[in-house]
């Protein structure tokens, strides 16, 4: 009888003269599945791989292409919305009512940045050292009051300004000042949003960021006051396309309130705006003519003369920001005077007590 001996051996003659064939066989082919499959999966995998990178890379492609061209296209504010006056002179030192519009608005909004643009300021405030600019020094210490130089080149760059800015001759323009700050305020607004104010304007209560203007009277929308609770607002830009197709700079308001009348009228399609006062019209709200306005421009001199608080109570019970129609006192040059009893002297008292210590009184105090 056959006896095995060990693995691949048999004793000769046996009846398993083939088994050690057999034997060889079965784990070479095993192997060689073992192996196929290995190598297989190995292939698979690298052209997986492949493709995958290749999906990958172009995707990235597509990605690194989007991202290059988005700040062009829609460019991330470089500012928080917040509220923002402009200064378009080359004076850095400000006179008080500029001084007071800026503190008022700051004391009356501790929670909002308050952004001032100033054609002559460098940006560095260790050029302008006390005493000679005493009153940068007091404004650049409000914590929340942001000094910023108004470079126009960069402001009015992506709109429709830039071509208008380039052409126009300021020393043959009759209201160059008013009129660059009429294309300012709007093309800062719709680069950052928020409110803007014009420098006269003494704040007496906080502002909400909102969608407004405020009419001056029934039949025209002033543009002193201004709010856009978010940028790139469709208004805006209609607005910066008319100022270039209407200009016209020697015409007073053309570029300011005759312009927001104009474009508003079209976004409410009215020709009448007066029934829109105190309500909204496709999204955006006409204030009362008392939240800015209060006292007409014509009646101007009512700031100059002194007022029974019940008086100031009544008129101003519903105002964010008293307009003082600085424009209108260009010629006549009426002082704040301590002592004066005037409504504005009340107004610096109370709103902006810091310019009144450090200007007014101390004014006074040289005579």
């Amino acid at each position: 009888m056959g006896k095995i001996l060990g693995a691949g051996s048999v004793e000769e003659g046996g009846s398993f003269g083939e088994a050690p064939h057999c034997h060889t066989m079965i784990p070479i082919r095993k192997t060689f599945s073992l192996v196929f499959i290995i190598g297989a999966s190995v292939l698979l995998y690298v052209s997986w791989h492949m493709k995958t990178e290749q999906h990958f890379q172009k995707h990235m492609v597509r990605m690194s292409h989007v991202e290059d061209e988005a700040p062009m296209d829609d460019p991330r504010p470089l500012l928080d919305p917040g509220i923002m006056f402009v200064e378009t002179t080359d004076k850095v030192e400000l006179k008080p009512l500029v001084m007071c519009s800026v503190e008022s608005t700051a004391r009356q909004n501790p929670d909002k940045p308050i952004y001032f643009f100033m054609k002559g300021f460098s940006g560095n405030l260790s050029q302008y050292p006390e005493p000679k600019y005493r009153l940068i020094s007091l404004l650049s210490s409000m914590k929340n009051v942001v000094l910023l130089p108004l470079n126009a080149t960069e402001l009015f760059d992506d709109t429709s300004l830039k071509f208008w800015h380039q052409k126009v001759n300021p020393e043959k323009e009759k209201f160059w000042t008013h009129v660059f700050a009429d294309g300012c305020r709007l093309a800062l607004l719709w680069k950052y949003g928020g409110i803007y104010l014009d420098t006269d304007i003494i704040s007496m209560r906080p502002m909400p960021f909102a969608n407004f203007t405020c009419p001056e009277h029934a039949r025209t929308v002033s543009n002193g006051a201004i709010g856009f609770s978010h940028r790139h607002h469709p208004v805006l830009w209609n607005c910066m396309e008319d100022f270039v197709t209407n200009y016209i700079g020697h015409i007073w308001g053309q570029q300011g309130p005759k312009l927001l009348t104009r474009v508003l009228k079209k976004w409410c399609q009215m020709d009448n705006l007066a029934p829109f006062i105190g309500k909204e019209c496709n999204g955006i709200s006409l204030w009362v003519t008392n939240r800015f306005y209060p006292i007409p421009f014509r009646a101007w001199k009512m700031y100059y003369t002194p007022w029974k608080m019940k008086d100031i109570e009544r008129t101003f019970s519903a105002t964010y920001g008293a307009h003082v129609w600085n424009y209108m006192n260009s010629e006549n040059k009426r002082e704040i005077v301590a002592g004066s009893g005037s409504l504005i002297e009340h107004f610096f008292q109370l709103y902006c007590p810091t310019t009144y210590r450090n200007v007014i009184q101390l004014n006074h105090s040289t005579w």
